[in-house]
């Protein structure tokens, strides 16, 4: 197991976070965004908050390969950094593989950020020659690929894909020997599988098929959602961070039903609120990874913008698909 960092290690990259932050975009900001009469008074309001200009996809991209770099460079262990690059290597990993089967070519669909660059990931895999990659990554890949080669089912090739993608998470938590990660990890978990019980319990196929669904690694155990019925969600999360999610979703698994869109936004509300508990500790590894979180909020939130805009929607159903800001 490696040295963990001390907090006062921190010390600086944590004064530079909290000045950072001044620049995140707060809600005042995305209400003016939203007001804007055009995309370019938009942008111009993204400029003060330090984006470059240009094409959206473009902008996003660039400022989320700047917030790594930095990270990377300025935190004591830069590991913190590779926790919210996973994701991004295993959504390339599904494109691969699915596009492969289907015999188009990926690019399009591949995401920058990852630990591995899209481009050569794509070339080693159809090559047969992928180096440069965690074992654990390079297998889940081949587990996934004949899993969808055996049966047809990509669902199946993209929950081995997940299952693999958090435990990559966890074990690199625990590596660094910080509990706040950790923490966020299994509430990572948990959040997936409550949004996974109630979309199995509104297709009407939980039982075996929700068990077989559920990714380990949570606060609250795959068994227990499992063996919960739809309208007793609530009560399996009650005692945790998910208790306002569950109950919503709990009302959405009954006949009426009724849109995800409360229900999606109390789930990222409750990581928000976690992670935005790093905003009280002085210096540390939170301050990175609190960081990391806000800055992948603000990228989500400004897409959420300028999609409700395109397709014309009026300003208080953009508001509405917002998330809690993290300052």
């Amino acid at each position: 197991m490696s040295h963990r960092k001390k907090d006062t290690d921190y010390l600086a990259i944590s004064a530079r976070i909290r000045a950072m932050e001044n620049r995140l975009l707060t809600r005042e900001r995305m209400d003016r965004m939203i007001e804007a009469r055009d995309n370019a008074e938009a942008m111009k309001i993204l400029a003060e908050c330090g984006y470059a200009e240009g094409p959206l996809d473009a902008v996003l991209g660039q400022a989320r390969a700047e917030v790594f770099k930095d990270m990377e460079q300025g935190a004591p262990d830069p590991r913190l950094v590779e926790v919210f690059q996973i994701k991004y290597d295993y959504h390339n990993a599904k494109t691969i593989i699915k596009a492969q089967a289907q015999g188009v070519a990926p690019e399009r669909l591949l995401l920058a950020g990852g630990r591995y660059d899209p481009a050569q990931l794509w070339d080693g895999w159809k090559r047969e020659a992928l180096t440069g990659v965690d074992e654990a990554f390079k297998k889940a890949m081949e587990q996934a690929q004949a899993a969808l080669a055996e049966g047809g089912d990509p669902q199946r090739s993209d929950l081995i894909l997940d299952r693999a993608c958090y435990a990559e998470m966890a074990r690199l938590a625990q590596e660094l020997q910080s509990s706040f990660l950790q923490g966020y990890v299994r509430l990572s978990v948990d959040v997936a599988n409550l949004r996974t019980a109630v979309r199995v319990h509104r297709m009407g196929r939980e039982g075996d098929f929700l068990r077989q669904v559920l990714l380990p690694g949570g606060n609250v155990s795959e068994t227990a959602i499992a063996a919960a019925r739809g309208d007793a969600l609530g009560e399996v999360f009650r005692s945790g961070p998910l208790a306002q999610a569950a109950d919503l979703g709990a009302k959405l698994t009954q006949p009426e039903g009724g849109a995800l869109t409360a229900f999606e936004r109390e789930c990222d509300n409750a990581l928000t609120a976690y992670l935005a508990a790093a905003r009280r500790v002085p210096f540390g590894e939170e301050a990175v990874i609190g960081y990391l979180y806000a800055k992948e909020l603000e990228f989500t939130a400004i897409r959420a913008i300028f999609a409700g805009r395109a397709a014309g929607l009026d300003g208080e159903t953009i508001r509405s698909r917002l998330r809690e800001t993290y300052v």
